[in-house]
């Protein structure tokens, strides 16, 4: 179940780095690599923070089903134009998917929760944040007060609670499932988190 949630995690987030370069207007070329940065960055920077094989160059399957979900994507969207929020529906998949097997990596390799945590959230956001800034777009994490990387963060901690009382596969489901829930509500209904500001010029003077 590990390895095909993570070559499904690796096919939406490339299918939302080829929209992103579609909407860019990018050739076949940059339509690979935005595709490929979108798919494998977050997994990428895991297993360089993890001292870890990255797990495209340990299995080159990933890239071929990168590749071949980009290439169907751009296919797809020269028959039907695709829904202005498709791509961030994607993302919000590709984030539960990546961010509860990221963090399953550092469980494997024995970390701790805060650990497994932090990589799941890395490995479910740096993927999207690249893409934005190749694409020179606010990325998702930094926009304001929006549910991106803490419905990773949340999910993750489900996850990790779940699985003291649950089988872990179980556990690993229910866990993608709040990531989803909370990434597709806030597009949904617009939410975010509380906002921190510091009073203006104008309101110090008043």
């Amino acid at each position: 179940m590990f390895h095909a949630v993570e070559l499904l995690g690796v096919a939406v987030f490339a299918v939302s780095g080829a929209l992103a370069a579609g909407r860019r207007s990018l050739d076949l070329i940059g339509l690979a690599v935005i595709a490929t940065v979108t798919a494998v960055g977050g997994g990428t920077l895991r297993d360089l923070l993890l001292d870890r094989t990255v797990f495209w160059i340990a299995d080159p399957t990933y890239l071929y089903v990168c590749l071949t979900a980009a290439l169907l994507t751009m296919l797809y969207a020269r028959h039907r134009h695709p829904p202005e929020r498709l791509i961030l529906y994607a993302d919000a998949l590709g984030l539960a998917l990546f961010s509860i097997s990221g963090a399953q990596i550092a469980e494997h390799l024995g970390h701790g929760g805060i650990v497994a945590v932090i990589m799941g959230t890395a490995t479910g956001v740096a993927g999207g944040l690249l893409r934005d800034v190749l694409c020179a777009e606010i990325p998702l994490i930094l926009r304001r007060g929006r549910m991106y990387a803490s419905a990773a963060i949340a999910g993750i901690v489900v996850y990790l609670l779940l699985r003291e009382v649950l089988d872990r596969d179980i556990a690993a489901l229910l866990g993608m499932s709040a990531i989803a829930a909370l990434r597709l509500a806030a597009i949904a209904w617009n939410l975010t988190l509380p906002v921190f500001s510091l009073p203006g010029k104008d309101s110090e003077e008043t």
